[in-house]
């Protein structure tokens, strides 16, 4: 799970996922989704450096046992940094599949972490998203419109999830590269172009905290309780 972000745009002085969302922090409802959950078995959390302090504290408090591991400067480090934390689990076969999300989605749900796992162990990945009937093409110059987007577009959430062996070669790979992608699925389609990326339905709870209105809009679609 990626925790890495701040609180920039959010116009918070810390990192977004530490704020409160019904009395317990952002990261406190991401990780419930995983650590309640059957089909999965570790749970890393790849921070900043500097939050480390607040994550284990948070840790020892909602979520003891998640293992902790300070990621880089982008997305694409963090990432491999949680992977690489988990190769020898990987090689030795003792993880076959991997699920990555970001923190700053606190309403994932279970239901939709298993129906990506699991369509990940089927076909090789698995991306949740929500089709989208709402968005234009832009003229040349960013000035106009040129017309309605193409059919088919769907808008990708986390958790996105991959076979374990070819998602740490490919990040391996990218790193060697020095490749720097939006999301998991984009550095799989770079250098895992053989694994085929499924898609399954997203959930229009799913949303990201990117700016303050996401949190009040979080604040009325979070459950009472997290079990």
């Amino acid at each position: 799970m990626l925790a890495g972000g701040s609180g920039t745009r959010l116009g918070a002085e810390r990192n977004k996922v530490y704020l409160p969302l019904r009395g317990r922090p952002v990261l406190a409802w991401s990780l419930a989704t995983f650590t309640g959950m059957p089909e999965v078995g570790a749970v890393v959390l790849v921070v900043r450096a500097a939050d480390r302090p607040l994550a284990d504290r948070i840790l020892a408090e909602h979520a003891p046992g998640v293992e902790v591991v300070v990621g880089g400067s982008t997305r694409q480090a963090s990432e491999l940094a949680g992977l690489r934390h988990l190769a020898g689990r990987i090689e030795g076969g003792a993880i076959d599949a991997v699920l990555v999300h970001d923190a700053a989605r606190p309403l994932a749900g279970r239901e939709l972490a298993a129906a990506v796992l699991a369509a990940a162990r089927a076909t090789g990945g698995a991306v949740p998203g929500l089709w989208r009937d709402d968005l234009a093409a832009a003229g040349p110059d960013g000035s106009g419109l040129a017309g309605p987007s193409p059919e088919g577009l769907v808008a990708v959430q986390t958790p996105q999830g991959f076979r374990a062996a070819p998602l740490l070669a490919a990040y391996e790979e990218a790193a060697r590269c020095g490749f720097v992608g939006t999301d998991t699925a984009s550095c799989m389609e770079r250098f895992a172009p053989d694994v085929p990326i499924g898609w399954v339905p997203g959930d229009e709870r799913n949303i990201k905290i990117t700016y303050a209105h996401d949190l009040l809009v979080a604040e009325h679609a979070a459950p009472d309780r997290v079990s």
